[in-house]
């Protein structure tokens, strides 16, 4: 959506700083709505925005005074487990919590009736009708059991008694392919998005448990091999990967006749009322969903959820508030990035010009759908010639789920290696044939950077060094996509004591929202963002953006800069008669209000709003649409350097490089902090995170920190990050998020890279166990997980 002024608009031309920075400011003119603030310069004429903020509840959190989902404690709240499934398919005969029941201390037991964040069949009719959903994967919720303590809770959950009629299963992709393979479902399934992304394509063809093909096609891609001059073709796996999140999904759900309040670890109040409201038939406006802190969810916690719909069944039953907080087997089990086997095609000119590419891929997120990967392909680099073909496969395993950058890490995997490729194949450099084949101007000054501020121009031949410790080093680049949601408003009071107040229902997922608000807000009215005051995170206040898809930053930021502007022009206004003048006469410079045809007279915002004639005043913004209708992405270049032991097979990551864009950076230590974050979590990824399935028995047997290895402490490499301003004249703050593109998509591809310049052998399958490196040096043979 764009902003569309009509001749009932009121609107006004205003001329906007556009551009990078290295590249060379520009002007951009655009229409905007007349009550616009006027537009920002660029950072480094501004006073807080764009310069290092520290976390504005960074102490809170270092003290432990922060209050999780999982620190509520209400007056006689109850404590509940959530039982599920021991076997991987099969249907429920009968369900027994006599023996439960009978348990001193226990107050509710609360059989589910109906799954979420699973496919559902196109045509429930073929199935038998049962009392209880069919069981598809060791894991799935089957009941909840609420007592006085966490400790009769769990005793109690081992007294209820599941009779089940099993049936066939499989939880191997390429095993669940064949013909004969047991199916999962009985005919076609589909399953929906969530606020963050994920799900699939509905109404595609299924054989089986075969879902797709999901069918994009650009051009002639067989004209366009046919121009080429040289081909490369690749084979790529990637393995699932669960999220992890320190903090378990959880609810504390106290149902209350007028009201039902619901503590929730979310990223989206939003969707977590919305989807209470639907499932228990209530108005909206009497749910109230609070987010005060939140420990991690990386795509994953969206809506109410099995263990929020039983929550709050349990404490409807009990007359009392319950906490239910999954265990940490279970969080292994609620969701996961899906797996992928790419095939990728790409024919090229002698220089470097891509005439086709062809992207077959087959991927699995278990009892769901979203295993797409084919974002970086379509949407990396210039080619008149495109076809990609993604499919599904069904197997008896817990949901994939949104995680960062939904496909694109996997996609990135397999085709920035093949690029990688090409440039050998064609004898070019990596960088030089990207800047052949790459229009994004952001990516051009990002490699611009990588070229001066690494080692590249030192690079040697594949494969150099001759003892068994062979050094190497990479790139690779990212891709994704300005969304904004309209779902985003505030409201922001100034008091006559001087303070100033922002209310939203936006959660801060850990990604220091409060700071970048507090920055916005501080920069309007000309005071340190510490002593602006934040509360958000409660569905009593304006909507907030769910948090999803790099959202939150572009959607709620123009908000609160133009309620922060409104009130501001309001309070001017207030107390200009008390000064005898106008509130035009009023700006704001050096932090204080000063009188434009008197310079000399100047009060602290303090002072003025002693004056105000009322308590407070208060302004309500909500997002403005985009001012021009234009498809933007962000991205960046990550660089890797690495050593591989040739005898031992461990991968050690030296040094990552990144240089990155997000539209205007508002706090750079946040937007850094997010990179080094995404960095982490792909090396994490392309090195160690794996999840293992017994082929026998059908349930996961790493659910757990202990043996699903994630990097530690001692795997952590040297990070330097280099961010670059991208102005894009599409809002009052211009602002975007970063954790997508934060270095989660590309690293697994710059370390398959750096991987190849180091030893002449491309590592088409992650993790890179030492197992999996020494099978494809050749050294040992395939070791199956």
């Amino acid at each position: 959506m764009s902003f569309d002024p009509k001749p009932t608009t009121a609107a006004r031309t205003d001329t906007f700083v556009f551009g990078i920075p290295q590249n060379g400011l520009q002007k951009k003119e655009r229409t905007v709505p007349i009550d616009e603030p006027p537009p920002l310069p660029a950072n480094a004429e501004l006073t807080y925005i764009g310069k290092p903020t520290l976390r504005y509840d960074g102490p809170a959190k270092a003290m432990g005074k922060g209050k999780y989902t999982a620190d509520i404690n209400l007056p006689g709240m109850l404590y509940a487990r959530l039982i599920d499934a021991s076997i991987p398919h099969g249907r429920i005969i009968s369900v027994d919590t006599a023996a439960a029941e009978k348990l001193p201390g226990v107050r509710a037991i609360y059989v589910i009736e109906h799954v979420y964040g699973v496919a559902e069949l196109r045509d429930p009719k073929l199935e038998a009708p049962s009392r209880y959903p069919v069981v598809r994967y060791a894991g799935q919720p089957i009941a909840g059991v609420a007592a006085v303590s966490q400790q009769v809770a769990d005793d109690a959950a081992k007294l209820v008694k599941i009779q089940y009629d099993t049936m066939p299963f499989v939880v191997d992709r390429s095993a669940a392919r064949a013909d004969n393979a047991p199916v999962v479902f009985p005919g076609p399934a589909d399953a929906a998005a969530s606020a963050g992304g994920g799900g699939g394509p509905k109404d595609v063809p299924q054989t089986g448990n075969v879902h797709g093909p999901e069918r994009k096609t650009v051009g002639d891609v067989q004209k366009g091999f046919a121009e080429a001059d040289v081909i490369v073709e690749g084979e790529y796996f990637t393995q699932v990967q669960t999220h992890s999140a320190l903090e378990t999904h959880g609810f504390v759900v106290d149902w209350k006749p007028d009201e039902v309040t619901v503590y929730a670890s979310t990223q989206g109040t939003s969707s977590v009322r919305d989807e209470f409201a639907e499932v228990f038939k209530l108005p909206k406006s009497k749910v109230r969903v609070i987010t005060e802190y939140m420990g991690g969810g990386f795509g994953a916690k969206f809506g109410a959820g099995n263990e929020g719909v039983v929550a709050a069944n349990l404490s409807r039953k009990a007359n009392a508030p319950v906490k239910l907080m999954l265990d940490r087997r279970q969080e292994h089990i609620v969701s996961n990035r899906p797996d992928s086997h790419q095939k990728l095609k790409i024919g090229a000119k002698h220089d470097g010009t891509l005439t086709a590419i062809q992207l077959t891929s087959y991927g699995t997120a278990g009892v769901g759908t979203g295993a797409g990967t084919a974002g970086p392909a379509t949407n990396m680099y210039k080619c008149p010639n495109l076809l990609t073909e993604e499919y599904d496969v069904f197997i008896n395993a817990g949901p994939g789920a949104a995680f960062r950058a939904p496909g694109h890490p996997q996609g990135c995997f397999a085709f920035e290696q093949t690029i990688d490729d090409l440039a050998v194949k064609l004898n070019m450099d990596p960088l030089a044939l990207r800047e052949k084949i790459d229009a994004s101007p952001a990516r051009k000054a990002e490699r611009q950077v990588i070229l001066e501020r690494t080692n590249w121009r030192n690079r040697r031949p594949a494969g150099s060094d001759t003892g068994p410790i062979k050094r190497g080093m990479g790139i690779a680049q990212s891709v994704w996509y300005r969304f904004v949601s309209m779902n985003s408003s505030c409201e922001v009071r100034v008091s006559r004591d001087g303070s100033v107040e922002l209310m939203s229902a936006v959660q801060d997922l850990g990604t220091g929202t409060k700071t970048l608000l507090a920055i916005i807000v501080a920069e309007e009215f000309g005071i340190p963002p510490a002593d602006v005051v934040i509360r958000i995170g409660d569905t009593r206040f304006p909507i907030g953006p769910d948090s999803g898809g790099s959202v939150t930053a572009g959607s709620i930021t123009p908000a609160v800069r133009n309620a922060s502007y409104q009130a501001k022009q309001k309070l001017f206004a207030a107390v200009a008669p008390h000064f005898s003048t106008t509130a035009d006469n009023f700006t704001l410079q050096n932090g204080r209000i000063v009188f434009k045809n008197d310079p000399s007279r100047s009060y602290t915002l303090k002072q003025i709003t002693a004056k105000l004639p009322t308590a407070e005043i208060s302004a309500q913004a909500t997002r403005v649409p985009e001012y021009s209708k234009e498809r933007l992405t962000y991205g960046g270049v990550d660089y890797v350097e690495l050593a591989v032991d040739t005898e031992t097979g461990r991968v050690h990551i030296e040094k990552v490089f990144g240089a990155h864009d997000c539209g205007r950076p508002i706090n750079p230590t946040g937007v850094i902090s997010q990179i080094n974050g995404g960095i982490l979590q792909g090396i994490s990824y392309a090195l160690f995170e794996q999840r293992i399935m017994d082929r026998n028995a059908g349930y996961m047997l790493n659910a757990n920190l202990e043996n699903y290895k994630i990097l530690g402490a001692r795997e952590v490499p040297q990070i330097d990050i280099v961010l670059v301003e991208n102005y894009i004249a599409q809002s009052s703050t211009d602002a975007a998020g970063i954790g997508e593109s934060a270095g989660i998509i590309t690293l697994a591809a710059a370390i398959g890279n750096a991987f190849y310049n180091a030893t002449g052998v491309r590592m088409r399958k992650i993790p890179m166990t030492p197992a999996n490196v020494l099978s494809a040096l050749g050294k040992i043979q395939e070791v199956q997980a």
